[in-house]
């Protein structure tokens, strides 16, 4: 029987409720601010003369600006604290959001949107880090899961709301990204308030301020001898890339970069994909599509609470990969087929999505957790930009089976690095992430590395 803890083993409240809302609604910010641009851009590129390649930069920035963000902001977090992040991030999107009401020039509007991508991969590392480390084991799934269903569904919003900003003329665009401003605000006055991690506190000396946080918010009975299973270790960015850990990361990002790379590219040229596959109709068919999307996030949060990791994303990678070699073989299929095989496949994808969020969190130890998960975001990113920037090249070049099939070889990819590395972290204990599922010892931690050296 496993050992019981303060935190792990919590009866589920109102506070955990709380949390996974403020930390969701993070996550509702950041794919609405993802989303938005995209109608912007429309209305923008009609009515500037800014170049394709402008018009490139602007729509990559925020994904340039993540790649830095969750990087630095992960590091930052594991060193100065998870509560202050949690809230500084929001008030740079509500900041940024506001100033791009404002711009004149092109360029900075590319600053801006690069700001709020640095502060959206902030986001991408403080938030799941805060709630992974209040969440009982029995919860943890579904309440990290649930920001990937929020996410999805902030993105879905910001394309009506770009839909019903549309008509307000040339300055429409403006309007479409300050509008990022209202949900920011909103986040931003919910999470204050959020106590530290107790977790964090532990690792840095301060366990007597820990145990009053536990008392007040998850157990009033609790006893020092309740949090024994956080030692105290300061954060060493070095340990990521020793030992066990190195592994961790390596897979992490791995199998988030097959994930993004075909979700990202289909997704953000989907009716120039379904043209390409000659579907008439191609906005309805995306509205369906996206329906899917948005029904397989739901799904997935609530798939990951009830299965094991390692059945669950293996079972995933081969549902995708299966789809997309079908849709890149069979070439006369009709039009019907197709999209619903776009459908199977928008499900699945999104489904499997849950897992971006919850695995990261439960990979990596306290001490760089938000490090660990900065860094498997960062690299996920690279797969994104790629994804997004290579697809309308691909589908030129060779057409659209041929780089379907492509996709379908980088989720083999993810397939084949799940099956080999993808340890099983369901009903670990938090304080375990980073010891291996056969029982090897933790990677190397500071106070180790000090040791040896």
């Amino acid at each position: 029987m496993s050992e019981q803890y303060a935190i792990d083993d919590a009866k589920f409240s109102r506070f955990h409720l709380k949390v996974t809302a403020y930390s969701s609604g993070g996550m509702f910010c950041d794919g609405y601010m993802l989303g938005i641009i995209a109608p912007a851009l429309a209305v923008y590129g009609r009515q500037h003369q800014a170049s394709t390649v402008w018009l490139g930069l602007i729509g990559a920035s925020a994904l340039i600006g993540l790649f830095v963000g969750s990087i630095v902001f992960g590091w930052l977090t594991d060193r100065v604290g998870r509560q202050t992040m949690y809230l500084a991030d929001l008030l740079i999107f509500l900041v940024v959001s506001i100033l791009q009401a404002f711009v004149t020039d092109v360029v900075w509007l590319f600053v801006l949107r690069l700001l709020l991508g640095i502060a959206i991969g902030a986001d991408y590392a403080i938030s799941p880090t805060l709630l992974s480390e209040f969440a009982p084991r029995k919860h943890r799934g579904w309440m990290l899961s649930s920001m990937n269903a929020v996410w999805t569904l902030g993105y879905v919003v910001s394309f009506a709301v770009g839909y019903l900003l549309s008509p307000l003329g040339p300055d429409s665009w403006r309007w479409m990204l300050a509008s990022s401003a209202i949900p920011a605000l909103i986040v931003a006055l919910l999470r204050m308030g959020t106590p530290e991690s107790p977790r964090w506190l532990v690792r840095h000396g301060r366990a007597d301020e820990a145990l009053q946080i536990v008392r007040k918010h998850l157990d009033p009975n609790a006893t020092p001898a309740d949090l024994a299973e956080e030692s105290e270790d300061r954060s060493n960015y070095r340990a990521l890339f020793h030992g066990v850990l190195r592994r961790r990361v390596l897979f992490g990002g791995l199998f988030w970069f097959c994930q993004v790379v075909p979700y990202f590219a289909l997704f953000t040229f989907l009716p120039t994909v379904l043209a390409a596959l000659k579907i008439e109709g191609d906005l309805a068919q995306s509205v369906i599509v996206n329906v899917f999307l948005l029904a397989g996030a739901v799904v997935g949060m609530v798939l990951v609470n009830r299965m094991n990791r390692r059945p669950f994303i293996l079972g995933s990678f081969l549902v995708l990969s299966a789809v997309t070699i079908v849709l890149g073989v069979w070439t006369g299929a009709a039009p019907s087929v197709v999209v619903g095989l776009f459908a199977v496949f928008a499900f699945a994808i999104s489904a499997a999505q849950a897992l971006a969020v919850v695995y990261p969190s439960e990979l990596f130890p306290t001490n760089v957790r938000a490090s660990g998960i900065g860094v498997v975001t960062a690299f996920s990113r690279i797969g994104a930009a790629i994804g997004t920037f290579l697809l309308p090249v691909s589908v030129a070049g060779l057409g659209i089976h041929a780089t379907t099939l492509i996709a379908a070889g980088v989720l083999l990819v993810g397939l084949l690095a799940s099956a080999a590395w993808a340890p099983e972290t369901r009903a670990l204990a938090l304080s375990q992430a980073g010891a291996t599922e056969a029982g090897e010892p933790m990677a190397r931690t500071s106070t180790t590395m000090a040791k040896e050296s």
